[in-house]
């Protein structure tokens, strides 16, 4: 699963992004990517493990509940459908 969401730029600064990935791992477990930055410049890349795909599922719906709280909107979503 993977979404996308987007700030938009205050003043003449790129737009912030989010990307959030869920992807399983080779031991039976789920990473959750979190990356964040400016388009077109540097950004941050945090991984989360989780030992079930449930828990991995519950935290990337809170990790895009939080970001659309601050005003990010969701561009792009693809992959399994989130609650």
């Amino acid at each position: 699963m993977r979404l996308l969401l987007q700030q938009r730029p205050e003043g003449r600064e790129a737009p912030r992004f989010v990307q959030l990935m869920l992807q399983p791992d080779l031991l039976g477990g789920w990473t959750l990517l979190r990356e964040t930055g400016q388009i077109g410049g540097k950004s941050t890349v945090r991984r989360e493990q989780f030992l079930d795909q449930q828990a991995a599922v519950l935290a990337l719906e809170s990790a895009r509940d939080q970001q659309i709280k601050r005003g990010f909107q969701l561009m792009f979503a693809e992959g399994a459908t989130p609650r």
